[in-house]
């Protein structure tokens, strides 16, 4: 009679494994599967590609950016100073017209001609606009070194062909040894300014 005991006692025992197995193994896959729809709906929304399609201002920092980024320029208000499509005014950094429009100054030599060969390069174009460390004037214009889609450097142009001086201001003095280098070049070649106004501004290269 001990032969069917034994075998009766080793049944129930397989039996009471396989159950404990099924009670375990049969509750993983739901456990498995919520923590994996969970970690699926918690992905960042750049996974999903619709970063970036909204049309509204984008903000870098603190700053909200409107303007588009090659603005065009609306009106030359002298050799060194413009008016964009949103309204605002840019100085170039670096160089100096003789003026025109100055309203404690009279027009200076060569001012006109600087004015209209501003006006030549830029007037209806796009341009994009490189800050060096100021944002803006005392007047409030912005301070920016201005470029054609082109590539054209519109104030190394400038004094490249002696309608400007260099003006340096620090702390924006990024391409100022630039700007003297090509002044001088100018003056030697006798261009613009130099062939023709024969005063001459102390500093001036």
């Amino acid at each position: 009679m001990r032969l069917p005991v034994q075998r009766l006692a080793r049944a129930a025992f397989i039996l009471g494994l396989a159950l404990v197995a099924y009670g375990w193994y049969g509750s993983a896959p739901a456990y498995i599967g919520k923590r994996t729809t969970l970690v699926a709906t918690n992905q960042p929304a750049a996974a999903t590609g619709t970063v970036g399609q909204d049309s509204g201002p984008q903000v870098l920092g603190e700053k909200t950016i409107s303007a588009p980024e090659t603005p065009v320029v609306v009106r030359v208000i002298d050799g060194d100073t413009i008016e964009l499509e949103t309204g605002e005014k840019v100085r170039y950094i670096g160089v100096d017209t003789p003026e025109t429009v100055h309203p404690k100054k009279a027009a200076q030599c060569f001012g006109k001609e600087a004015s209209n060969k501003n006006k030549e390069l830029v007037t209806g174009k796009k341009v994009r606009l490189v800050k060096d460390i100021s944002e803006v004037d005392r007047y409030g214009r912005l301070l920016r070194y201005v470029y054609l889609l082109d590539g054209t450097f519109v104030n190394l142009e400038l004094v490249k062909e002696g309608y400007a001086r260099p003006a340096t201001f620090p702390p924006d003095v990024k391409y100022s040894s630039a700007f003297v280098a090509a002044a001088r070049e100018a003056r030697l070649a006798q261009r613009g300014l130099w062939a023709v106004c024969h005063s001459r501004e102390s500093g001036n290269p």
